[in-house]
């Protein structure tokens, strides 16, 4: 079995920033694209941002030019850095998976973390 576990969400106040980590747990040999969503209440889940395991990244809009993600291949950990946070994005933050090789076999039903809060206010 499969898990991923976010950290590092909380309380800051606009304009400050936030590191969020996802690590995994279970048997992996390599993941595809692992990216970061988030969910803010009354609203659907959006993209925040996805990074393949060459390094090829994707950003949303709204976050281009404050957020950075990054990842770990042999740990199969990916990160998000929020710089210069806004009200707006306060949101639960959750961690993607798309898919993963176990060694012997491709995983292809992709995987949530249970997701970490970041509030954004004064």
């Amino acid at each position: 079995q499969v898990h991923l576990v976010e950290s590092g969400g909380g309380l800051v106040q606009p304009g400050g920033s936030l590191k969020l980590s996802c690590a995994t747990s279970g048997r992996i040999f390599s993941i595809d694209t692992m990216g970061w969503y988030r969910q803010a209440p009354g609203k659907k889940r959006e993209l925040v941002a996805t990074i393949t395991f060459d390094g090829t990244i994707n950003y949303a809009d709204s976050v281009k030019g404050r957020f950075t993600i990054s990842r770990d291949n042999p740990e199969n950990t990916v990160y998000l850095r929020m710089g210069n946070l806004k009200p707006g994005d306060t949101a639960v933050y959750y961690c993607n998976v798309d898919k993963y090789y176990d060694g012997s076999y491709f995983h292809t039903e992709p995987l949530w973390g249970q997701g970490t809060q970041v509030t954004v206010s004064s």
